[in-house]
């Protein structure tokens, strides 16, 4: 089908080019107001389209595929993650599935490296103290933190993202530590200086501070849990920028209340915008509204692969970056 023909309808406002170009190319039907979709209106449009642009917010399982009418042909959502789609089901009612790999990538590496020194070095506390008014003067032992250089960094999960945080991390003076479902290649461990831990259970106890930069998956599911944070230093600090369900969030609350864990920096939480209200009463906590990949260049690079996966697919081709069951 000529891509012109195509009814392509977008779940969420997109920016300005992406959505300037789309119309150009595309029937599209484009998100106003900015606001998620319900269930059912999921399902009407999924109804409708030939090709469905969904974002993280738009949970796609058996039961809203159910609902696809024979002209859905193709998810193009827009995002590196999937965990929202059922895209095995999705395969079997032989509609093709595509995300954007690789954009977020160093965009989301910088917000770790600010989690990072945010926990480390106070600096919520010193913006609250300037905010309210109550900072009186420098002291000699007000405000302290703790030093990056030569402090361990275990990384959990060592892809594309994880590999970024690495080489900012050496920059820094860190010392990186991985734990990966496979090992690196040798010449890649040696350009990234990077130790491999087959053990998690053994990296996690000698960390200093540990980046969860791992996808969510039924084996990942949790794999922070109570007795793995347990594992890890009172002094230890844990970095969320991937997702929030590889950490047992409650857990990680009681850790960090008890003074088990030093602090945290999350920008993804295990249950979307219901985050523990004991979680978000803590002063060593620094907490972000899911924005690691939040810069105008990396969001029309996605919308510019969207447009790419779809055209491609209008061309009678497979999408460059489709996802098949069980790729990760």
């Amino acid at each position: 089908m000529p891509a012109s023909q195509l009814t392509v309808i977008v779940t969420r406002r997109l920016p300005e080019p992406v959505e300037t170009r789309m119309k150009e190319l595309f029937n599209v039907e484009l998100r106003d107001p900015d606001v998620a979709m319900t269930r059912e209106e999921l399902a009407e449009a999924i109804r409708r389209a030939d090709v469905l642009v969904p974002t993280i917010t738009d949970v796609i399982d058996a039961g809203v595929l159910a609902q696809a009418g024979e002209k859905l042909k193709l998810i193009a959502n827009y995002g590196s993650g999937f965990d929202h789609i059922d895209v095995a089901t999705a395969r079997q009612r032989g509609i093709l599935v595509s995300n954007t790999p690789g954009v977020v990538t160093e965009d989301t590496a910088d917000m770790v490296m600010a989690l990072i020194l945010a926990v480390t070095r106070r600096i919520p506390q010193g913006l609250q103290m300037m905010q309210s008014g109550s900072w009186t003067g420098w002291s000699p032992m007000a405000n302290l933190g703790g030093r990056l250089g030569g402090r361990r960094l275990g990384i959990l999960g060592m892809g594309r993202i994880g590999s970024a945080v690495a080489r900012r991390a050496r920059a820094f003076g860190l010392q990186v530590h991985y734990h990966n479902r496979k090992r690196l290649r040798p010449e890649v461990e040696s350009e990234l200086e990077a130790t491999y831990w087959e053990s998690l259970d053994q990296m996690l106890a000698r960390m200093d501070i540990v980046s969860v930069n791992c996808p969510h998956t039924p084996s990942t599911f949790h794999l922070l849990n109570a007795r793995r944070l347990k594992l890890m230093k009172p002094s230890a600090v844990v970095v969320n920028t991937s997702r929030g369900e590889v950490i047992d969030q409650n857990a990680l609350t009681r850790a960090l209340r008890a003074e088990e864990l030093a602090g945290a920096g999350l920008d993804v939480y295990e249950h979307g915008t219901d985050i523990n209200p004991r979680l978000l009463e803590l002063p060593n906590v620094v907490l972000l509204p899911h924005m690691g990949s939040a810069t105008v260049e990396g969001r029309v690079e996605m919308g510019e692969k969207v447009i790419i996966n779809i055209k491609t697919f209008a061309d009678g081709h497979r999408p460059p970056d489709q996802v098949v069951p069980g790729m990760f």
